[in-house]
């Protein structure tokens, strides 16, 4: 078997054989196979594409380039979810201790920040002591003890992957659906849950802009799950403007307490509820999603999700007390008012701009290296369809005492121009705009 020949028949639009696919990723991330060969072949998909049998024994070669996470010593169905990212996505913060309140374990590795998008272990690192750093037997403990874990993905777990995707970011074939479903879908597929929700990003603030390309990544994301034989649902959320009302790491910890206590901005609880109802109806707590809303919404009226988050924040390290005392969390020396200078009403606010003003203020990494800022980030006063005179607040910006004013000055400017008007009231599209379903039916809102 040659790596040249494998090249031109991926080229020529053919399919290739689980052999020849193991054969590739096993030689690459072993070294044998050189980078320009690895990007010749990742170049062929870009243009090729894969079928579903082949993205399937892509992801599970991914896999089993490293450990695995067993979990079968856990009693009940585990559940994870998955979010293709965004700008203010807070749910992994209140979805997960939610989806423990309800007697479902949940395991969830995480990722940190990397442009305009947040990542989940730099918001929880906000918390005082909170560690993200979590072996094997340290995660299995962790849900064991709390019925959750929220963890960073240890080194030895789908090498084959953070070698690949390095080459496909400086080979410009990071959009290749296939590409992008079997890398994702390994991390996943590495802890052994039994059921997944994945909610996959479509708007101005997604990886995925268009509807139709949002979908075709759900479809082949859980075709994986479903192939590799986990439950799996997909959800299709628009990310047109930010989730909630906070972007920043500390600033969406204090936003997530809040959604716990039954104070968080609508399309949050929202966007957690339904997802949490997915997961209920997977680990057979419900006989229907809708059912599993309802049912997950009693978790934030009794409190019993709020101390799982507690728990959790203990259970790792950090200090429990700011979940009754969000001013222990790392606060910013200065807040600048952005204000509109016209009424009307809000027809659309560009997540990208506004989580791109985000990273300028250092909330997030424009390289992987770049240090982070708990304490910055913006709390929008203003959303789509909301009305607004003029001299009101759009957004509240929490700036770092070491910010230069042209920082500033350009972070506001930013925001200011995210804000589009209309003189009547604009329409808000559905905050969820599509599903699959565990037989992969398909149903578009």
């Amino acid at each position: 078997m040659r790596v040249y020949d494998l090249i031109i028949k991926k080229r020529s639009g053919w399919s290739l054989s689980k052999a020849e696919i193991n054969y590739l990723v096993e030689g690459y991330a072993a070294g044998s196979i050189p980078d320009y060969q690895m990007a010749a072949f990742a170049m062929a998909v870009y243009f090729q594409g894969m079928t579903e049998e082949e993205t399937l024994e892509l992801t599970r070669a991914i896999v089993a380039s490293g450990i695995t996470i067993n979990l079968d010593h856990i009693p009940g169905v585990k559940v994870d979810k998955h979010s293709t990212g965004g700008v203010g996505d807070t749910t992994t913060l209140v979805l997960a201790p939610l989806v423990a309140a309800a007697g479902l374990p949940v395991i969830k590795l995480s990722g940190r920040g990397l442009g305009h998008t947040g990542g989940t272990l730099d918001k929880l690192e906000s918390i005082p002591g909170f560690k993200t750093a979590l072996t094997a037997a340290e995660l299995a403990e962790a849900v064991k003890k709390t019925g959750l874990a929220v963890a960073a993905q240890g080194p030895d777990l789908v090498p084959a992957d953070k070698k690949l995707y390095a080459l496909r970011d400086v080979t410009a074939t990071v959009d290749s659906i296939p590409l992008i479903a079997a890398s994702i879908m390994a991390k996943k597929l590495a802890v052994d849950c039994d059921a997944l929700v994945l909610d996959v990003k479509t708007g101005t603030g997604a990886f995925m802009k268009g509807y139709e390309e949002a979908f075709e990544l759900a479809r082949s994301m859980a075709a994986i799950g479903r192939g590799a034989g986990r439950d799996t649902v997909a959800v299709i959320s628009r990310m047109d403007q930010p989730l909630g009302k906070a972007i920043g790491n500390a600033l969406e910890v204090k936003e997530a307490v809040l959604t716990l206590r039954g104070e968080g901005p609508p399309d949050l609880e929202e966007l957690c509820l339904a997802l949490g109802g997915w997961m209920a109806y997977l680990g057979n707590k419900v006989k229907d999603p809708g059912q599993g809303r309802e049912f997950m919404k009693e978790f934030i009226d009794n409190g019993t999700a709020l101390e799982k988050f507690r728990k959790l924040v203990e259970s790792q390290g950090g200090d429990r007390r700011v979940v009754d005392d969000l001013s222990l969390l790392p606060g910013a020396g200065q807040q600048v008012e952005i204000k509109s200078d016209r009424e009307g009403y809000i027809s659309a606010l560009n997540a990208l701009q506004i989580g791109s003003a985000a990273i300028n203020l250092g909330s997030g990494r424009k390289e992987i290296d770049d240090p982070v800022d708990p304490a910055v980030g913006i709390i929008l006063h203003k959303k789509m369809g909301d009305p607004v005179r003029a001299g009101e607040t759009l957004a509240l910006v929490h700036v770092s005492p070491e910010s230069r004013k042209g920082t500033i000055d350009a972070v506001h400017k930013m925001i200011k121009s995210a804000f589009k008007y209309s003189e009547d009231p604009a329409p808000v599209s559905p905050l969820i705009c599509g599903w699959i379903d565990r037989e992969g039916g398909e149903y578009h809102v």
